[in-house]
């Protein structure tokens, strides 16, 4: 948990007046549009319900409005009366394959799916703020896009609505965006906390096969066992990370799978793991994309074995822009009041694919305490649990300063 002593939004009272009050006022129609999309999740790029609640919610509204073609995403733009500079705002919209155990009344009615990471909360604020920009079209000095994704969770959205243009959907490209993702623990209800740089890692993944050559297990001479050489490598790649690497700069290497043989006297063919790698700057990870492969080459070789290592790639290391950090803190202060954002003092080791945005424009990404009342953040289900659950208290929050992010970044021009 990220300490904030004693501290809780709900008890500040500090929300300034003005956007936020606003955002209270749409508060009821935002948590109705949340609930609806939490009980019927979708997975993966394809979520058309989702999409189709997204829709009736903009509907009205004074947006130029563009679906994607392999991915059913919505992007929504927005043109100010005034002329300037352009702003893109994330919201992500997709569901995890996970059973909910939350017994809420607005529980998930589809069976092995689940709003487990929140991107329903982020769908319904960033609707939620295009209805409270859209009403302040004729002051908004440039555009707005409102770019709701699918596919966050694996399959890679954000690069895909990247490559079919959203960036350029306004005409020009953003010069600043930002994304909300909220937190069932970890933080305070109401804290909004980020960081200049490296805020979340790069996610890849390695595949390997050593081959051997199989026969009987009791005579293990004839034949050429790649078990031995495989679990050598899984233990030589625990201290390259250790060794090759700098500790400031760190690889986190896990291997979550690891198959061979058949039965106990058969010493099999191959044998095969796959590992998840975690770097945290674009240096690293193109480090480890080569050290990694040959270290599994080498120790294959030295047991007389082939072996065939690939890097899957993975999300990209997601960087915050220092200026744009600088800017929401600012932000956060002057819509919710002081003493909400908190300096993360060390990124996150999950990923995240608003990285693919902020590889080309400059922005930052921002955690939104959101665990209940009754909840200790230090102990609350996170993200990705089952029993995760989200205060829908927290919605006015992150809508308004959705909605004060472009406004203030538009008018600094």
């Amino acid at each position: 948990m990220i300490n904030v002593a004693n501290w809780d939004a709900r008890r500040s009272g500090e929300q300034v007046a003005g956007i936020y009050d606003e955002a209270v006022a749409i508060s009821a129609a935002v948590t109705e549009l949340r609930r609806s999309i939490h009980a019927d999740p979708e997975i993966g790029l394809a979520l058309p319900r989702t999409q189709r609640k997204v829709l009736d919610a903009l509907d009205g509204l004074p947006l130029e409005i563009t679906l994607g073609t392999s991915l059913t995403s919505v992007t929504a733009v927005l043109r100010g009366g005034k002329p300037g500079k352009t702003v893109l705002l994330r919201g992500d919209m997709d569901a995890l394959p996970v059973t909910e155990r939350t017994g809420l009344g607005y529980a998930s009615r589809v069976d092995g799916a689940m709003h487990a990471c929140g991107h329903d909360l982020h769908t319904a604020m960033l609707a939620g703020a295009a209805r409270l920009l859209s009403a302040r079209q004729a002051e908004l000095a440039g555009n707005v896009i409102f770019m709701f994704q699918p596919g966050e969770e694996g399959p890679g959205g954000g690069r895909i609505m990247v490559a079919e243009g959203v960036l350029e959907a306004a005409g020009e490209r953003p010069v600043a965006a930002y994304a909300l993702h909220v937190s069932s623990g970890l933080l305070p209800f109401g804290v909004v906390a980020s960081r200049p740089g490296t805020a979340m890692a790069a996610a890849d993944t390695l595949h390997v096969t050593v081959h051997g050559r199989g026969g009987h297990g009791s005579q293990p001479h004839r034949a050429a066992d790649p078990v031995p050489a495989a679990c050598e490598i899984v233990l030589a790649l625990q201290a390259m990370v250790t060794r090759q690497f700098d500790v400031f700069d760190p690889i986190v290497l896990t291997v979550g799978t690891f198959h061979a043989g058949t039965t106990d006297n058969v010493i099999g063919d191959d044998a095969r793991f796959i590992a998840t790698v975690r770097s945290f700057s674009p240096q690293a990870r193109a480090a480890v994309q080569q050290a990694a492969p040959r270290l599994v080459r080498d120790i294959a070789a030295g047991h007389g074995l082939t072996a065939d290592a690939e890097f899957v790639d993975g999300y990209p290391v997601t960087v915050n822009n220092p200026a744009e950090v600088a800017f929401a803190e600012q932000t956060i202060a002057a819509t919710l009041g002081d003493n909400r954002y908190l300096t993360a003092p060390n990124p996150l080791t999950g990923s995240e694919d608003f990285s693919y945005v902020l590889e080309q424009v400059p922005g930052a990404f921002l955690m939104l305490g959101a665990c209940p009342p009754e909840a200790d953040p230090g102990t609350a289900p996170f993200n990705h649990s089952a029993q995760a659950v989200f205060d829908d208290a927290v919605l006015p929050d992150g809508t308004a300063l959705y909605a004060e992010l472009a406004l203030r970044r538009l008018a600094a021009g």
